[in-house]
């Protein structure tokens, strides 16, 4: 799909992860892909929209996790291949 984005945020802790995914789908007119917890206490979530309202998401939530000392990674991939969002929705927890 032309424009389109994925963004995803790695955190360290539940907390700094809701805290981040409310700013970040606040900030931007995006959606949640998928949310998975990884071992050590990390969470990953993966947003989808518009190339330029994900870069903003995830500048938004990446900003409240550094405040917290939470960010662990984070990531836009303009125009990705189909497979990939198709992979990381299969392979994550889904949201309800």
């Amino acid at each position: 799909m032309a424009g389109s984005a994925i963004g995803l945020i790695e955190t360290k802790g539940l907390l700094g992860a809701i805290v981040a995914l409310d700013a970040a789908l606040k900030a931007a007119q995006v959606r949640l892909v998928s949310f998975s917890a990884v071992r050590g206490g990390r969470i990953n979530f993966v947003l989808g929209g518009e190339v330029a309202a994900v870069t903003s998401a995830v500048d938004a939530g990446c900003e409240i996790l550094k405040k917290l000392g939470c960010l662990r990674g984070r990531h836009v991939i303009p125009r990705p291949a189909e497979d990939v969002e198709r992979m990381l929705r299969e392979s994550a927890l889904k949201p309800r």
